[in-house]
């Protein structure tokens, strides 16, 4: 019998569902975090896809650290009147998930510490898993991690890095203020704690005020900040960025040539080529425009067919919406007994996205990826079976 490492243990934490649900056909599903397809770029894409493949050398080996012209794009698109990167603080990774692995892969000893957003990314629990950590909580405002909770966690409890998606939240939309994202770097300053600031929907702002990134206000050098080409571009691509000080970037580095020896060669050439000669904020700005008619499309099905005990987020950009129900639903029994066979809807149930209190009573609602009358229908089966849950007691105790 094979005898698998002591880390690998066995799990089902939903992961696989999001996706098999989100290719189903025959549900409505506001599972997975899928950009629209019909604004990919493809002609676009196609194009420097083909002009790629005119040198051979595009099909070659090319660095661990990835295509310094890419690299070079990549520092400017994230530099602010804040700070200016350089492609050196840059290392292309297989999307931002590929950066989370090497964090962890890095800093994480088995009964490590880490501290995590609640609710949180249930793909970033998934990437840390594998290396045993001891996972701390800390709760969400509107306005970002409450930092009264998190430093007593610093004051009691060794902690490696603190997680956070800063702006527009996996699952809640939420979006940290400029007062928590300099209090938190004090935080981890006084603590000596690094900050692993994910940021996969940063550009995707549909109103308000961009706010400077973590990394960008960093005097200690103790931010690592992951950027991706997923939902700005494509998520098929594979491409994503990994931003840090050289003393992390070159462990870093070298733990991503072990990984899988470098990113895609063509794929680099091909993204960098799209840049040339393509204007990404222009599509970013379509892209902002679409998404923000999809989320107040779903925010007014939510006011018109929730039951007025469940509450939901309004986030100001981002793909997610996140709905609270009364304690006493366990939100993933609800889905797979009743909302799956019944509405034929999919949705992110809580458990899962709280590594330690596994709360059970919230649902995370991806907007990008349906057309409004299908948003909209999705939401009225959905509002229906929750006022039966909270009006019938059998549903209520499922």
């Amino acid at each position: 019998m094979v005898k698998f490492a002591n880390r690998i243990q066995p799990c089902d934490n939903g992961l696989n569902d999001i996706f098999s649900y989100a290719n189903d056909p025959a549900l409505i599903s506001f599972a997975a975090g899928y950009p629209n397809n019909q604004l990919f770029p493809q002609t676009e894409l196609q194009g420097a896809f083909n002009s790629s493949l005119t040198d051979n050398i595009n099909l070659q080996y090319s660095g661990a650290a990835g295509l310094l012209s890419l690299r070079t794009k990549i520092a400017q698109h994230i530099s602010s009147q804040q700070r200016t990167f350089t492609a050196a603080e840059i290392l292309l990774t297989q999307g931002a998930q590929q950066g989370l692995d090497l964090t962890a892969k890095l800093l994480l000893n088995p009964g490590d510490g880490v501290v995590v957003e609640a609710p949180t990314y249930l793909g970033a629990l998934s990437a840390f898993d594998a290396y045993e950590p001891t996972y701390y909580e800390v709760p969400l405002h509107d306005d970002g991690l409450d930092l009264n909770a998190l430093q007593k966690i610093l004051l009691t409890h060794s902690v490696k890095f603190i997680y956070t998606i800063p702006d527009f939240q996996n699952p809640t939309g939420s979006t940290l203020s400029l007062a928590k994202r300099q209090a938190l770097l004090r935080l981890a300053a006084r603590y000596d704690v690094i900050i692993l600031e994910d940021s996969p929907y940063r550009d995707l702002r549909f109103s308000g005020q961009s706010l400077p990134s973590l990394a960008s206000l960093d005097t200690q050098n103790l931010v690592i900040s992951l950027g991706s080409f997923s939902k700005i571009l494509a998520p098929g691509l594979r491409l994503g960025w990994l931003v840090a000080t050289p003393q992390l970037l070159a462990p870093l580095t070298e733990l991503k040539l072990g990984n899988d020896v470098q990113s895609s060669t063509l794929i680099m050439n091909a993204v960098d080529q799209y840049l040339d000669h393509h204007d990404l904020s222009a599509h970013i700005t379509k892209m902002n425009h679409a998404y923000a008619a999809k989320m107040t499309t779903m925010c007014a099905a939510l006011k018109r067919y929730l039951p007025t005990a469940v509450t939901f987020t309004q986030p100001s950009g981002g793909f997610f919406i996140y709905l609270t129900l009364p304690a006493s639903v366990d939100t993933g029994q609800l889905l797979k007994r009743v909302v799956l066979p019944q509405a034929k809807v999919a949705y992110v149930p809580s458990a899962s996205l709280f590594p330690v209190s596994h709360q059970a009573n919230g649902i995370r609602l991806n907007f990008t990826n349906l057309d409004n009358s299908t948003i909209e229908l999705g939401v009225k089966r959905l509002g229906e079976i929750l006022t039966r849950a909270l009006t019938q007691p059998h549903y209520a105790k499922l």
